[in-house]
């Protein structure tokens, strides 16, 4: 209806237009200012009163410019001119954030409405102006800052205290003030994993306190929990079917709740509870807000724990966790790198020209060497894939020290003592190797004018000075571990130097002369056998580096040269269909290419849920290869099972830059299940398929 419908509309007979209008703009709910076309306030409502702070009788006269934040108050009065010259009616606010400033300096979100009056003798404007703080795209943009603000203040909290138990008791505090809840509190899964233990909590009802035990059996929500490591939703505790509820949680009124588990690299290490005294009471905002909360909460806790250790003189085992978490990442770019390098390698322009030959193999060289790098910093952590293997030690030493001889400068003599009764090891035997040649090495640096490198091995007379380390004798008496003491006649340490000697990156040697890994990756191999390391050294009287080993319970078979006549070589089978999972862009690309390369039909996905729809439809295939690692979703390990499953017979690699996922995989995995680590070539990658194939088919067999 525009203004000429309401003027065929007049008033009903009595009624006076100004007493109506006055009425009008008193009672309705929304602010309302009456503005001249110089910006001064002529009039104001009840609700603008209310709404700004003022009293009525200090808006006529006061500019509109007072009700504008400081910070937009230069630019205002040249949008109001702008309007001034063609007024018309306008929303504002619905699609941007205006806020109004009011008398005591506070300031409130509105939308505001311009409407002229332009039939009067003189023009104005009327500003209609709504608190816009009760909307629900507003309360859902406070509730997320406020749920932003309490993030940050953990995040605060972790940066500037060292005390995790401190951040610990925060936590839960924070998850209630952050949801306006009265009950919060945090768990920790014990060590036998046979149920949960209060940890710290705000507005523990009687029936809890710190300390208190959870069992979680399958019919307890802890148990169910376990089985089900994803957030949970308790919508209304009155019908929960899912598993028991506890009664006192009703019987202290409480209604509805949500349980975020606490986890470090998918393995659930507690919850995080919050209650509510309403049913329903908690939607997906809230349960993102507990999600990152936890997550946060897991990482402070991390890094708290590892600065304590730091702090006890425990950085040997803190760098190993960190050299560990980074080698996924690490290895995947080496992959990358060494993948695409190799194909440069074989293009037939690098080819052709000696310079770009020249490049790309310096380039080879340097990934190698990084990738190098990354084995020794696992092998410090004790994150590496061992394949342990019963070994004979004194064939082993006895071949070493006749590789030795030759390469050693002739100044060093070297001799073997090694005990008649001395038994096999079960260690890795490459890594054994490598540990004892580490060491070796470093004696020779240690003799630059010569001396005598002796070898000693025999079954250790105690136990390894060793918390967890196995016990120094087996169920039959026997003792449970071997010594092998590698002896040099050399300059010696001082202890400032023995007491770093197995840091990683400590190094007295040089620049270019070393990297300082070489006794922190022995230290971290013969940790990870399960045995232990000793070091005597004194200036000018030598040094001693003893392996204590586990022992293996029968000798070493004797080798058979017919043992490798069936090992998998590098052929594959013409046209193999290969389904590849790899979440990493970059990393698919390359494996794709190498498949390509070596004959093979490839499917690829960057999820294990789109693998398996693949694996359900009816395209053949021969092989899945698959990261262990696929982002925020199924893992590989997981795959490969339900692949199998649904396609016995199915061939398996499974590959990832971790080298601890390869570790558990190892554990669990079928014998069919073939493991290779990151980065591979073309030709690691060949073997490796090689095998799969072959063991799916004696599998099937």
């Amino acid at each position: 209806m525009n203004r000429t419908d309401y003027a065929a509309h007049p008033l009903p007979e009595g009624f006076d237009a100004h007493s109506v209008f006055r009425s009008l703009f008193a009672a309705y709910p929304d602010a309302m200012l009456l503005v001249d076309a110089g910006g001064t306030i002529v009039l104001a409502n009840p609700a603008a009163v209310a709404l700004l702070g003022y009293a009525a009788d200090e808006f006529p006269g006061m500019s509109v410019e007072c009700l504008v934040p400081d910070s937009i108050r230069p630019r205002h009065a040249a949008y109001r001119e702008a309007y001034g010259k063609a007024p018309r009616p306008r929303p504002m606010g619905t699609q941007m954030d205006l806020v109004a400033k009011r008398k005591d300096g506070s300031e409130v979100m509105v939308e505001i409405a311009l409407s002229p009056l332009a039939e009067l003798a003189t023009p104005l404007v009327v500003a209609s102006i709504r608190d816009v703080g009760a909307y629900p795209r507003v309360q859902q943009a406070l509730q997320r800052a406020r749920f932003s603000e309490h993030l940050a203040q953990l995040g605060r909290l972790a940066v500037d205290e060292r005390d995790p138990q401190v951040i610990l008791e925060h936590a839960p505090r924070l998850a209630a003030s952050a949801l306006q809840l009265d009950t919060a509190l945090v768990c920790f899964l014990e060590a036998d994993g046979q149920g949960f233990r209060i940890a710290a909590g705000v507005g523990l009802l009687p029936a809890q306190c710190v300390g208190t035990r959870l069992t979680n059996t399958p019919d307890t929500l802890p148990g169910y929990l376990l089985a089900h490591p994803h957030p949970l939703v308790l919508p209304d505790y009155l019908t929960e079917r899912r598993f028991a509820l506890p009664g006192y949680l009703l019987e202290g009124g409480l209604r509805s709740g949500v349980v975020i588990p606490i986890a470090d690299r998918g393995r659930t290490l507690g919850t995080l509870t919050v209650h509510a005294d309403r049913p329903r009471a908690f939607g997906d905002e809230e349960v993102r807000f507990l999600e990152s909360l936890c997550n946060l909460l897991a990482t402070s806790l991390q890094r708290a724990q590892t600065e304590e250790a730091l702090n006890h003189s425990q950085r040997l085992e803190s760098v190993g966790q960190l050299t560990g978490g980074i080698a996924h990442d690490f290895n995947n770019l080496l992959t990358v790198i060494q993948g695409n390098l190799q194909f440069l390698e074989d293009a037939p322009a690098v080819a052709q020209d000696v310079h770009a030959q020249r490049l790309v193999g310096a380039a080879s060289h340097a990934s190698k060497r990084a990738a190098e790098l990354t084995s020794k910093l696992l092998a410090f952590s004790r994150r590496q894939v061992l394949q342990p293997a019963p070994i004979d030690v004194g064939a082993m030493l006895r071949s070493l020290a006749d590789m030795l001889r030759r390469t050693l400068d002739q100044r060093v003599r070297i001799e073997i003592e090694v005990a008649p009764d001395c038994p096999a090891v079960l260690a890795d035997p490459v890594q054994l190797e490598s540990a004892i040649l580490n060491v070796a090495i470093n004696a020779r640096d240690a003799m630059p004018e010569g001396g005598t490198l002796t070898f000693r091995a025999g079954v250790a007379a105690r136990r390894p000075d060793d918390d967890d380390a196995a016990p120094s004798t087996r169920a039959d008496g026997a003792p449970a571990f071997v010594a092998i003491a590698i002896a040099d006649t050399g300059s010696g340490m001082p202890e400032e130097v023995r007491e770093r000697a197995f840091e990683p990156f400590f190094t007295t040697k040089g620049a270019g002369r070393g990297t300082g890994l070489g006794l922190s990756t022995v230290y971290g191999f013969v940790k990870q056998s399960r045995g232990a390391v000793a070091l005597e050294s004194a200036p000018g009287a030598g040094t001693t580096v003893t392996l204590v080993i586990p022992r293996h319970a029968a000798q070493p078979e004797p080798e058979d040269e017919a043992a490798d006549e069936g090992a998998p070589g590098e052929t594959l089978p013409a046209g193999v269909r290969v389904l590849l999972v790899e979440d990493d862009a970059p990393v698919r690309a390359v494996a794709m290419a190498f498949l390509d390369a070596l004959g093979a039909s490839v499917t690829a996905c960057g999820t294990g849920e789109d693998a398996l729809e693949v694996v359900a439809g009816d395209a053949p295939v021969d092989l899945l290869l698959s990261d262990i690692a696929l982002g925020a979703g199924m893992r590989g390990t997981e795959l490969a099972a339900r692949a199998q499953a649904r396609r016995p017979g199915l061939a398996v690699l499974l590959v990832s830059g971790f080298s601890e996922e390869l570790i558990d995989a190892d554990r669990v995995a079928p014998l069919d299940w073939e493991l290779l680590p990151k980065p591979y070539s073309r030709n690691d990658l060949a073997r490796a398929m090689a095998s799969a194939l072959q063991a799916a088919r004696r599998e099937a067999a």
